[in-house]
């Protein structure tokens, strides 16, 4: 039976509505691809600026780290707790917070464009003052707000939005496109959602575009030729690998542990007095930074750099002295990322197990360094070796990579039972909850969150 003209016409216009709906959701999401990924471009430029400042100082009054630092934590501290909330630490764990709240005004507190841009604000302050933090998890919650926002203007599910914001966020952060896609899967839903796939990839898209027209294409430990001989040297996977994920174990372990709060008196201690307690860690990272002849303070980046590149070997303190830095920078919940500080610490892990594999190339040890201290962290181990892989532009290594991070992955679940991402967003489901229903009382997280 033939259809009328009437229901024809009715049959076009529901199709148009439908497909301009999908249009429309679309443009959203590449809209805010574009957009995260020229914030992220401004975070990089400003980070770099204030860590250039900080040592330019430090350089020429060593000692004025002493009192830079822990007056700089104690302000950071300040801001992120009492003009900024939810803006402390890495910034992830508000991020999959946000991703596990259903209701949008539990979701506004963890990632409102207020605390985006009190942590890019507070985030470049701890830098400039010598936190060994880096900017690439501050950029996935900026990432995930400026998408939280453009999500709340428009009638579409948010966690598709709050996803590709996060995705976006790591893309930009390091060049890393396929790194982005599978943080999204891996560590941020923990599950792939076929609906949303192709958008977060579309987002991904967008921030990579927008980041290559801006900066251009680079690799963000520049392009390396390390390679592994199959033999002897192998069993520095193995060593490396134990070794980086027990130490990332230990990291969750410590900064986990003050982030809920300490037991008994020093617990409430450092609950009733977290800026002078934030103050006493700047005065530990100044301390380590001391004793690191500087190259301890902020990211770490060009360190690494130069292991990676196989330029030199640095003094086997690096390692121990970017762990400690990296954790009391933690601890104190300053913003602040720590994936940079993580690829330098498994970097000086490794430039100090070239004593022993001396048969090994540095370049190559440093890479199995840094995806093994990255994996033991945050347990996410295909993102850690896709991340240092296409950091570095080298196919060379992927397999021995893979290896070092599953290893990793297993060596960390020893210490913590899981990431420390995915721990600390446990933190923050207190406060959600306290500011929805103020009738019911929460316990406030403590520490490093």
């Amino acid at each position: 039976m033939p259809i009328s003209a009437n229901r024809y016409a009715t049959h076009l216009a529901v199709r148009s509505r439908i497909a301009a709906k999908r249009w429309s959701r679309r443009s959203a999401f590449l809209l805010g691809g574009v957009l995260v990924g020229a914030v992220a471009i401004g975070m990089a430029y400003v980070a770099d600026v204030a860590q250039a400042a900080f040592l330019w100082a430090v350089q020429r009054i060593p000692w004025i780290g002493f009192v830079v630092t822990p007056l700089g934590f104690g302000l950071a501290t300040y801001l992120a707790r009492n003009v900024f909330p939810n803006s402390q630490g890495s910034g992830i764990p508000q991020a999959i917070a946000a991703l596990r709240i259903e209701d949008q005004d539990q979701r506004a507190p963890l990632v409102s464009l207020r605390v985006g841009i009190g942590k890019i604000i507070v985030m470049t302050l701890g830098l400039l003052c010598g936190a060994s933090t880096g900017r690439e998890g501050p950029t996935v919650q900026v990432g995930a707000a400026i998408m939280f926002a453009i999500g709340r203007l428009s009638p579409y599910r948010q966690g598709g939005f709050l996803l590709a914001g996060a995705a976006a966020g790591v893309a930009a952060a390091f060049n890393t496109p396929l790194a982005g896609i599978v943080f999204g899967i891996e560590e941020m839903s923990r599950s792939f959602e076929a609906r949303t796939s192709g958008l977060i990839i579309g987002a991904v898209i967008a921030a990579g575009l927008t980041s290559l027209a801006v900066i251009g294409d680079y690799s963000y430990f520049g392009a390396t030729t390390a390679t592994l001989p199959l033999g002897k040297a192998w069993i520095a996977v193995l060593v490396c690998a134990i070794i980086g994920g027990l130490a990332g174990g230990l990291f969750i372990r410590i900064v986990t542990l003050f982030a809920r709060g300490l037991p008994g008196a020093a617990g409430d201690i450092i609950k009733r007095y977290q800026i002078p307690f934030a103050m006493a860690c700047g005065l530990g990272v100044a301390i380590c930074g001391l004793n690191g002849d500087h190259s301890i303070y902020g990211t770490g980046y060009e360190q690494a750099r130069a292991i990676v590149h196989g330029e030199k070997a640095l003094d086997y303190w690096f390692g121990p002295l970017k762990f400690l830095s990296t954790t009391f920078s933690a601890m104190s919940g300053i913003p602040g990322g720590v994936f940079s500080p993580s690829l330098s610490v498994g970097a000086g892990i490794a430039s100090a197990l070239s004593v022993v594999f001396s048969n090994v190339p540095l370049g190559a040890l440093a890479l199995i360094g840094m995806v093994s201290y990255l994996a033991g962290v945050v347990q996410a181990p295909i993102t850690s070796f896709v991340i240092v892989s296409e950091m570095t532009n080298d196919h060379a290594m992927v397999i021995p990579l893979m290896a070092a991070a599953l290893i990793a992955n297993a060596s960390s679940k020893f210490l913590a039972r899981e990431g420390l991402y995915h721990a600390l967003a446990r933190n923050f489901r207190p406060t959600v909850e306290t500011s929805a229903q103020p009738d019911k009382a929460a316990k406030e997280p403590t520490g490093a969150l």
